[in-house]
């Protein structure tokens, strides 16, 4: 009887690490991706491809600036994040608050992410991409331009 309990004590710190495989593997895979951006600066030529859109037409994509952006985020210089990419800084924030809701819940409970999004998140989070993208494009929103 005492090392049943003792096993099933001992069995609890693998099941939490089990429940946790899918943040932990997410945080792995963009904490490589991250280290990379931060040892790697984008903003030198020839470490990353050009944006098309900004190439073809002149006018800067929602992404643009996001790399710089999350490197000057690795550096720790939050002026120079925001003047990258202001929407892209947000996103990332917006990503760590819901991947730790994500890790608390799995260790808890062996759930799943802790939002469910529905149609009308999607087209709002669609707006807001697309009033940043035309706003940084037009002269008064040149704040909002990497």
């Amino acid at each position: 009887m005492r090392e049943q309990a003792h096993d099933r004590r001992a069995g609890r710190p693998v099941a939490a690490v089990r429940r946790a495989g899918a943040p932990l593997g997410v945080a792995a895979a963009l904490g490589a991706a991250v280290a990379w951006v931060g040892a790697v600066d984008p903003g030198l030529p020839g470490h990353y491809p050009a944006c098309p859109l900004l190439r073809w037409t002149g006018l800067y994509c929602p992404g643009c600036g996001g790399l710089r952006g999350l490197h000057a985020l690795v550096h720790g210089d939050l002026v120079a994040a925001l003047g990258a990419n202001a929407l892209a800084v947000a996103g990332y924030a917006a990503f760590a608050v819901l991947w730790v809701l994500w890790l608390v819940r799995a260790l808890r409970t062996g759930g799943g992410m802790p939002v469910e999004l529905r149609a009308k998140h999607w087209w709002v989070l669609a707006g807001v991409v697309l009033v940043f993208t035309v706003v940084r494009n037009l002269p008064f929103g040149s704040a909002l331009a990497p």
